[in-house]
Formats: C-alpha cells, sequence, structure tokens
C-alpha cells in the first residue's frame, strides 16, 4: 500500500507520465553540517578527502555551508541550526586508490571501518568532523574496464 505524503497531496496515486519527461542523473547530492562547521568541513572534505571546493552563488553565500566538486556532480554542505547526524543515509564515493586514501584518514586520526564485502568491490566507511557517514568504494579493475 502507498503512503500518502503530507507534503505533496498529488503523490496520493499513479501519474501518467509525459513521455517528454524523465530523470536521467543526480546533479548534487546535500549532507548537513552545523552553523560554523565550514572550517572543518574544509579539513575533511578538501584536504583529507581531495575535494574540488566550489564558489558558491552569490545568493546563497549568507546560508554558509560548502560546495564541492565530485566527478561531473556536486557534493554539499548545508548549514542546518538543528543539525543531527546522518549516521545510516550517506554518499558513496567511488575512489581511485583507496588504500592510499585509507592510510592519509588514518594518520589525520580519523577511523576507517570495513564493510559487508560486495563482488567486484572494496568498500569502507568513515565519518566526517560532524557524525555524518561516507562510504568509499573501490571497484576492482578487469583489464581497462571496471565492474
Amino acid at each position: 500500500m502507498r503512503r500518502r505524503s503530507s507534503r505533496c497531496p498529488s503523490c496520493a496515486g499513479p501519474a501518467a507520465e509525459p513521455a517528454s519527461m524523465r530523470i536521467f542523473g543526480l546533479d548534487h547530492v546535500q549532507i548537513a553540517i552545523p552553523a560554523g562547521g565550514e572550517a572543518r568541513a574544509r579539513e575533511f572534505y578538501g584536504r583529507l578527502l581531495g575535494l574540488e571546493e566550489l564558489a558558491k552563488p552569490v545568493e546563497l553565500t549568507a546560508r554558509g555551508g560548502l560546495w564541492y566538486s565530485v566527478g561531473p556532480l556536486q557534493l554539499h554542505l548545508g548549514v542546518e541550526s538543528d543539525f543531527r547526524a546522518a549516521r545510516k543515509a550517506h554518499p558513496a564515493f567511488q575512489v581511485q586508490g583507496l588504500a592510499a586514501l585509507i592510510g592519509r584518514l588514518e594518520a589525520a586520526g580519523c577511523e576507517v571501518g570495513r564493510d559487508v564485502p560486495l563482488p567486484g568491490m572494496d568498500r569502507v566507511h568513515v565519518t566526517d568532523p560532524f557524525g555524518n557517514r561516507i562510504e568509499l568504494v573501490e571497484r576492482a579493475v578487469s583489464g581497462e574496464q571496471a565492474l
């Protein structure tokens, strides 16, 4: 049985989709951080993970937070006044050189945990300075092609 959303009254049942409409990808993922956490976020996401910080649009700078480039996608760190860490929901970053990244994180005092192994990939998780879960995934490479 479908649950009715209190935010979207029109979502009560199946709707006919226009042939021209489709969702084809992700633009960004947002993680919440506490107010004033930008310096610690830069240390973790910028220095340790090596993500490139992007300039936020001027219209959004007063909100605080940071934006990062992750390949063709973006990671947005948004300030939440009643911040609670996401301990289960998380982004999973595709990594090349996972062993080196694990070494860098551990040298900085981060605890890196192994997760249940899945065929064709090595994966670990770490928490950011605010307690948010972050997964790091490296796919096994067969010849020139990733699995």
